[in-house]
């Protein structure tokens, strides 16, 4: 069977991207071996996100006298949340299912596939081909290869949210954003939680200020950080689990009921048959390609988690932006130079947005630096939520804003006007004379701009 266009995948770029392509009258193969919308409303955003909202509901009950509010016997219906969860992702999937079948010229494969040739796949028992193939596999939890690991029953961030009883001391192997956000929302509904991290601090990739001060937050609701831990063996069963570890002051064992891998993930490219279609890859497994998204053999191109690259969802959908636009629209679109906007859904939330200062320097930008407390926030003040700071990094030579982080109750709503700054290559001045609603949280960037200045 030959199609004029094959989607393997249905996540957030292979869905819009069969859609687009359904309604301009191809004949659309759509290949998709589990669930319909990809990881991102399966066991990715949609899921954790209202999970980690009926986590901070149990926050703001548990901790209702520090507003004036009297709350008592507060506790946590865990498989009740789990159970709405649920129902969510289903109505979202559900939705997708709908999608394709108002498109009679879309056919949907519930398959695994393999390549067998650079424009023929094999689904099933069935070879179906086509000039142009789109790949967006997405990617899956990274396990680590720490000896006993496999033997004991570890979680992932997709197994930890079936469980319908709260654990009562939860150990979270990675201090990136997927083990803050369940460490946190876990601690919440109850969990001791211990975070070993490998590194001096945690969200590696953030200026050191930030880290520690998210730290500080997550401390102050009872979170427990070992950091500069080398995990050096794992044993035990269901209910008491044990880390052999390496601290800097010398060997350790910490125990718990429950473990939670988070230390990355890997893209879903070893079991498509890539050789077979002379697709290139890179070291970690992701597959080459261009700022086009364009993949080493013309006609195929490879979108989203399985590319490598920042794993969110919303530049999967960019990437469909960018193909569509290039193949239907006649645009010339490209990765190159993308602003990326990210938020860490912990609370406060983190919200970033382009360079940090420590990559704006190893670049040989020359800087400027504003920073401002959340305690200068009038909205933050009145809401009793004042942990974080806004930081924002300036190039000197122009004053156009090079990157930002804001960690705040909204840090990645707030950061997100930042980014359009950005993207209007306007300088941080424009924002002096901006007018905004008081009281805001985005009005404490009056006090941030006010102290932009320069650093050696």
């Amino acid at each position: 069977m030959k199609y004029d266009a094959i989607v393997v995948g249905s996540g957030q770029a292979g869905n819009p991207l069969a859609f687009r392509l359904a309604d301009l009258g191809w004949s659309v193969a759509l290949i998709e071996e589990k669930n319909l919308g990809g990881t991102c409303i399966n066991v990715g955003c949609t899921p954790t996100k209202t999970m980690v909202h009926r986590a901070q509901v149990a926050h703001y009950a548990r901790s209702a006298s520090r507003w004036g509010v009297n709350a008592t016997a507060v506790s946590v219906d865990l498989a009740k949340i789990v159970a709405q969860k649920d129902e969510v992702v289903l109505s979202f999937r559900g939705g997708q299912q709908r999608r394709v079948d108002e498109r009679k010229n879309l056919r949907l494969y519930r398959s695994r596939t393999r390549f067998t040739a650079p424009h023929q796949l094999q689904v099933g028992d069935e070879i179906i081909e086509s000039e142009k193939i789109f790949i967006n596999t997405g990617g899956r939890p990274s396990i680590p290869a720490i000896p006993g690991l496999r033997e004991v029953p570890f979680l992932t961030n997709e197994s930890i949210m079936q469980l319908t009883k709260v654990p009562e001391h939860l150990l979270v192997l990675g201090g990136g954003y997927i083990g803050l956000e369940f460490g946190q929302m876990f601690r919440r509904y109850g969990s001791r939680v211990t975070v070993i991290h490998q590194g001096p601090q945690i969200v590696p990739r953030e200026d050191p200020e930030i880290a520690a001060e998210l730290q500080k937050a997550l401390e102050e609701e009872g979170l427990e950080f070992l950091l500069k831990v080398r995990t050096e063996t794992v044993r035990g069963k269901a209910g008491a689990i044990t880390l052999s570890c390496r601290l800097p002051e010398g060997a350790s064992e910490v125990g718990g009921s429950h473990l939670l891998v988070a230390t990355g993930r890997i893209p879903n490219t070893d079991d498509l048959g890539l050789e077979k279609a002379s697709i290139a890859t890179n070291k970690d497994g992701s597959i080459e390609v261009n700022a086009r998204l364009e993949t080493s053999v013309p006609g195929i191109w490879a979108l989203g988690d399985c590319k490598g690259g920042p794993a969110f969802t919303h530049i999967s959908y960019n990437d469909f932006q960018i193909v569509y636009g290039n193949l239907v629209e006649g645009k010339n679109l490209s990765t190159e130079n993308r602003l990326v906007p990210y938020c860490v859904f912990t609370d406060p939330q983190l919200g970033g947005v382009g360079m940090t200062e420590k990559e704006a320097r190893a670049k040989g930008y020359k800087l400027k630096i504003g920073r401002c407390p959340m305690t200068y926030v009038a909205r933050a003040i009145e809401r009793g939520e004042t942990a974080g700071l806004m930081k924002i990094v300036v190039d000197a030579s122009n004053d156009r804003i090079l990157g930002a982080s804001i960690l705040a109750s909204e840090g990645g709503e707030l950061v997100q006007i930042l980014g359009a700054v950005m993207l209007a290559k306007q300088p941080y001045t424009f924002l002096k004379g901006t007018v905004y609603i008081h009281p805001t949280l985005a009005e404490g960037f009056f006090s941030l701009m006010e102290d932009v200045k320069p650093v050696n």
